[in-house]
């Protein structure tokens, strides 16, 4: 297992200072993984430049994380071994050594983590074996946090209530029929609604569900919503539900006012190979699509409302697996075991960096404010990363970067 804290700091300066990059044979450039797709990035030579160094190692899963999820003070990882485990983050710290910094507390569930969403008070976790299994944090702001087992999705009572009646059956394959509240096989990403009303979940069943988390029902299930398994799913504030696929398709999913089910309202295909990550900007006006083809899309809400595609980010040399969005910041982690800083201005992006040393691909990755810098006059954030290299042959890696960076000049699309 492999998780790097990355502490990266920017600031506008207009002192520009010469440091040479350590990225041995990876290039900052964009390459044409998907010719056919303008490419909205300018080159390095226009960005400052930056070092980075090892913060601290964390260990503790005796599997590959495959799953990872920040809140407030604490980060929860969940791995391929079943396990849940909470990491109190203010305990990573450049300026020591850390050999192992996590917490004693361990979820056991059943079937590899495949997903972990955190709210105010609770962690919705979801599994190989079909499940989602909801945990409640108690004490939640103090050092040694409990964690009690409130459900397991469907429920009792969602699956007892339907199981009489004929027309809740469908078919799953030859011969063999489940109430439609039943993923049935590996549930692959949640998503949560921003009031914290409605978790989303999608699967390799290729069906999205809705459920309501006051009392765990589920209300919705949208049956074949893909032509392949479904990946990844995202929400904006306006209501929008965004999955992505192995059929290379991304679908935009939308319940008008008064009805009781989404509909299909958009198809946006333009990817080469299957979808495995999607990521909304802030204000949810830009999506980026992560994919097999080595290329991370970029989409933009025109005038209308509707995703129009705006151009390619190019320079892994593998599947993109992972995204993760924090102001003007994109940061990709992929199957090539690098991570990519990306910074978008003014609808043009360029590569700020490209983190190398992960000795597996990049399965997840999750960025936050880091709240602790000392400086007032840059924006500092943390990257957490993890590979699904098992971790009896993996060695962990955290690192601090800074950026000095001088005035861009407007750099228009091609």
């Amino acid at each position: 297992m492999e998780m790097i804290p990355y502490h990266q700091t920017y600031s506008s300066e207009e002192d520009y200072q010469t440091h040479h990059l350590h990225q041995a044979s990876t290039s900052l450039y964009s390459q044409q993984s998907l010719p056919s797709v303008p490419s909205p990035t300018s080159q390095p030579h226009h960005l400052l430049t930056s070092h980075h160094h090892c913060i601290a190692t964390l260990k503790g899963h005796n599997s590959y994380v495959s799953s990872l999820a920040l809140r407030g003070k604490f980060m929860y990882t969940g791995s391929s071994d079943k396990e849940i485990r909470c990491w109190k983050r203010t305990n990573l710290s450049s300026d020591h050594d850390h050999e192992s910094v996590t917490d004693s507390s361990v979820i056991a569930g059943k079937g590899a983590v495949k997903s972990l969403l955190v709210s105010t008070d609770t962690i919705f976790s979801a599994h190989q074996d079909h499940k989602i299994r909801v945990w409640k944090i108690d004490d939640h702001e103090t050092h040694n946090q409990k964690f009690t087992h409130t459900a397991t999705l469907p429920t009792l009572s969602d699956r007892a209530s339907k199981l009489l009646i004929p027309k809740n059956h469908v078919e799953i394959r030859r011969h063999k029929t489940s109430t439609w509240v039943h993923h049935v096989d590996t549930v692959s990403a949640l998503a949560l609604s921003s009031d914290e009303s409605f978790l989303y979940s999608v699967s390799w069943d290729r069906t999205l569900k809705i459920w309501r988390t006051t009392d765990f029902k589920c209300l919705e299930s949208v049956r074949l919503a893909h032509d392949d398994a479904i990946n990844a799913v995202a929400l904006s504030d306006d209501g929008h539900v965004y999955t992505g696929s192995a059929d290379k398709k991304i679908k935009v999913w939308r319940k008008s006012h008064g009805e009781k089910k989404h509909s299909l309202v958009a198809t946006l295909e333009n990817h080469d190979s299957g979808v495995n990550a999607l990521a909304l900007s802030t204000d949810g006006s830009v999506l980026y699509s992560g994919a097999c083809d080595r290329s991370i899309l970029v989409w933009e809400k025109d005038e209308g409302g509707n995703m129009e595609l705006a151009g390619a980010l190019r320079g892994h040399a593998k599947s993109i697996l992972c995204l993760a969005v924090v102001s003007d910041l994109v940061c990709s982690g992929s199957a090539d075991k690098t991570v990519r800083i990306w910074r978008g201005i003014q609808k043009s992006y360029s590569c700020l960096t490209v983190l190398e040393g992960h000795e597996g691909p990049i399965k997840c990755l999750a960025v936050a404010s880091d709240r602790c810098s000392p400086s007032d006059a840059s924006s500092s954030y943390l990257l957490y990363t993890a590979t699904n290299k098992p971790p009896t042959r993996t060695k962990g890696r955290q690192y601090s970067a800074d950026y000095k960076k001088r005035k861009e000049p407007k750099v228009t699309k091609k």
